[in-house]
């Protein structure tokens, strides 16, 4: 079947479609990734966008049933150069068309991926359509105009209830604004015992549960549009140690008083250099963020002790007086080095100190 994808500057690329028959509406963005293409989809930070892959072979090594980060795909459309249809890995049991399919999700290939992703970072990050339907563009200017891109997607991609995962180590509350899965399992390899919590969690739950310490996940959107995670981080900063990985990085920053602002085409991929200021050592990241922390913002609670070695972006900061931190890269990878896991171990120190 035939693909396209419409951006609202009015460019059309049109290419081939595979996954979902159907019709998307995102915010465009881009990844660097070479390897990982199961992660990124399952990843739920991507919901309400459509992914491009910067590298031109996708699917090569398929899909299989144990990488996902979560439960389902939450990106709203994927772009490719060349997809596989005959991926070869002792491990695969899918294709990436058999899992969009089956997650309802629209991809597109035969595209000019280089272009498109040149287009991006001139113009910045914009709303586009993506469809395997046949469409004038008119009724493509009217999917456009009538989608508007939601701000706060912590409803769709949280869990609705706790879940209590048992280990002999530091009981951590983890606040589900979209956590990956291996930050999880970075928990669960330090023995910690783990509570995820819904990310509209109320204080007094969290007093009950009586954690030794709080971490603060990764998430999807704007991190000003979730007011009950910030009023959240407020009533507790004081109270746990805490960490904040991505999203929750940028609303620790909220939650001091600092802001927050909407990058260009913000920072995707598994080849980002940061510099650790306190260990005077320089990592290589995995990221996935379209806003970043104001740093003259947070300066009077906070100290910057991570920065971006291509624009100089905040990249992590600590509390002057609290056990307090935070880093807007993954520590966990995954995919992506893993590198800056040690920080895991500084939030287990943290917790017990």
């Amino acid at each position: 079947m035939n693909g396209l994808l419409y951006l609202e500057d009015g460019s059309i690329y049109e290419g081939k479609g595979f996954g979902k028959n159907g019709t998307s509406v995102g915010e465009l963005v881009f990844n660097t990734s070479i390897t990982g293409y199961q992660e990124i989809l399952t990843d739920p930070s991507y919901a309400g966008q459509v992914i491009t892959m910067t590298y031109p072979l996708i699917g090569n090594y398929g899909v299989n049933s144990f990488e996902d980060e979560s439960t389902k795909v939450h990106a709203k459309g994927f772009v490719v150069k060349n997809i596989s249809d005959n991926p070869s890995n002792y491990l695969s049991e899918h294709t990436v068309d058999q899992m969009l399919k089956k997650m309802n999700v629209v991809g597109v290939y035969d595209l000019d991926t280089r272009s498109i992703t040149k287009k991006v970072r001139n113009k910045g990050a914009m709303k586009c359509v993506i469809s395997t339907e046949e469409l004038s563009k008119k009724q493509l200017e009217e999917y456009l105009g009538k989608t508007e891109l939601q701000g706060n997607f912590m409803e769709e991609v949280s869990t609705k209830k706790a879940i209590h995962i048992e280990g002999q180590g530091a009981k951590v509350a983890v606040i589900d604004f979209g956590v990956k899965s291996n930050i999880i399992e970075n928990l669960k390899h330090r023995e910690c015992d783990i509570t995820i919590l819904p990310y509209d969690t109320a204080y007094e739950e969290i007093v009950k549960l009586n954690p030794q310490g709080i971490l603060l996940s990764n998430g999807p959107g704007d991190p000003k549009t979730v007011k009950e995670g910030i009023k959240l981080i407020k009533s507790i900063i004081d109270k746990y140690p805490i960490f904040g990985i991505c999203l929750g990085h940028q609303m620790l920053a909220l939650a001091v008083g600092g802001d927050t602002y909407k990058m260009k085409y913000g920072h995707r991929g598994g080849n980002h250099g940061v510099y650790d200021i306190e260990k005077d050592r320089a990592y290589i990241t995995s990221q996935n963020h379209g806003y970043a922390v104001d740093a003259e913002s947070v300066k009077e609670k906070m100290i910057i002790t991570h920065v971006n070695l291509n624009d100089n972006t905040v990249e992590g900061m600590r509390h002057k007086e609290l056990p307090v931190f935070s880093v807007q890269f993954h520590p966990e990878g995954a995919p992506g080095p893993q590198d800056s896991a040690y920080l895991f171990d500084k939030f287990i120190k943290s917790m017990k100190a």
